[in-house]
């Protein structure tokens, strides 16, 4: 039989907004319980552990992960403002062609190279550094987690962080002055402005994951789930259930309901008729709620009022 997970984020996320009554009735009837540790190692058993983000995709985009440390080093757009300068966008959100990467990377890779850290971009949204594998590296804050924030909260610090923001501000003159990006201006496009260092590691030596397929239009699950050997495909725009244990990763959502109305009622009605034998709502807050058509007979339990009640 069929069974699905939905990766979702906090429930904090969706504030007051109402749940409709199939949806407050089913998860009122679910088995609840909180879950330790961080969402994604609830998806991913990685040996050694961490988020080795940069080798495993570099592993998925050139296959030479095994030769060195990596550091991605995201093309990214850097607005300043009053108070300092803020992430807009970074990677894919900037639609860079492969020529514009090209001469992007040409005069960084001097620049890197001299500190024993080559450049290169086996594709336009993911730009790589290889390191020794010995390197000792600060702590690098992920591109969705500072997205929108006060870039200089989230800049390497420490003594290990004061090369990389030396690295980073030479990289940010670099490119200021490149006339890639007075074409991307005149063309209405963000100047690629800076770089994003982040997902510092060596490839694991173990991946692992109990799903058959995990749906994400996230790069780094799409290359952790093609190193467990799982099916990784993208996400579809509404629930669509197929065989085996399959994850959705809707971590991105907002909107309660598009949430319900594309996914949870649908689902539902799949548990109902038999085509899924059980889900669990997975979110990033710690609480799971395991959905089962046999739960339809706790009468007795009251509909849930809200997502985070």
């Amino acid at each position: 039989m069929a069974s699905a997970t939905l990766l979702l984020p906090p429930r904090e996320r969706f504030g007051g907004q109402r749940l409709t009554a199939d949806v407050a009735k089913a998860l009122g009837r679910a088995d609840r319980e909180t879950v330790g540790g961080e969402q994604r190692a609830r998806v991913f058993d990685i040996l050694p552990r961490g988020w080795p983000v940069a080798a495993v995709t570099r592993q998925r985009d050139a296959g030479d992960a095994p030769l060195g440390a990596w550091l991605r080093a995201d093309p990214a757009y850097v607005r300043p403002d009053i108070n300092g300068a803020r992430l807009l966008a970074w990677g894919e959100a900037l639609a860079l062609s492969r020529e514009e990467t090209s001469e992007l990377l040409r005069p960084l890779r001097p620049l890197f190279g001299d500190t024993g850290f080559p450049i290169d971009a086996p594709t336009p949204s993911r730009w790589y550094l290889r390191l020794p594998r010995e390197a000792r590296l600060p702590t690098f804050t992920g591109p969705d987690e500072a997205l929108g924030a006060d870039l200089f909260e989230h800049l390497p610090d420490g003594p290990e962080g004061r090369r990389w923001r030396s690295l980073l501000s030479e990289a940010q003159v670099v490119l200021h002055n490149h006339p890639v990006n007075a074409q991307r201006a005149a063309a209405g496009k963000p100047p690629v402005n800076s770089l994003w260092f982040w997902g510092a590691g060596v490839l694991p030596d173990h991946v692992t994951t109990r799903c058959t397929a995990i749906l994400s239009d996230d790069d780094a699950f799409q290359a952790f789930a093609a190193m467990a050997n799982a099916d990784s495909l993208p996400l579809p725009s509404q629930w669509g259930m197929g065989a085996g244990d399959r994850l959705f990763d809707l971590r991105h959502v907002r909107d309660l309901a598009p949430l319900q109305s594309q996914w949870l009622e649908p689902l539902l009605r799949d548990l109902r008729s038999g085509v899924l034998e059980s889900a669990a709502l997975d979110f990033a807050d710690g609480v799971r709620f395991t959905l089962r058509a046999s739960q339809r007979w706790r009468f007795w339990r009251r509909p849930l009022r809200a997502i985070a009640a």
